[in-house]
């Protein structure tokens, strides 16, 4: 299950450097797959969904920072737990029920993103 961050959120933006998918942005900042990951030009992502990884994505939210569902891993593969929720100060990183994923689909989806680690 990814992670979401909640309306409570305060734009401290304490969580974003602590991603290791560069899943986190700032309100109203565009986004890429490839971001912060191996991805490169047209991809299909493991949930099927096809796109070009470089191209500039509509942000999630306009008002406080974000988490990108397709690239949340919940930090499987680098962590024990999520570190966006281990460094918000306001413990509005929770997970979220809209994207519920197995720990298994997790490390498959890391693994897509960071191939060549």
């Amino acid at each position: 299950m990814a992670i979401v961050i909640t309306d409570e959120c305060i734009n401290c933006g304490a969580c974003e450097p602590e991603c290791p998918n560069t899943a986190i942005y700032e309100g109203a900042d565009d986004w890429r797959y490839a971001d912060g990951t191996d991805l490169e030009g047209n991809v299909v992502l493991p949930n099927g969904k096809e796109a070009d990884a470089n191209e500039a994505q509509e942000p999630v939210s306009d008002e406080i920072y974000y988490i990108v569902p397709d690239k949340c891993t919940e930090c499987k593969g680098f962590h024990e737990e999520p570190q966006c929720a281990a460094v918000c100060p306001v413990d509005c990183c929770v997970p979220d029920d809209e994207h519920v994923e197995s720990e298994e689909e997790l490390l498959a989806k890391q693994k897509f993103m960071h191939e060549n680690e």
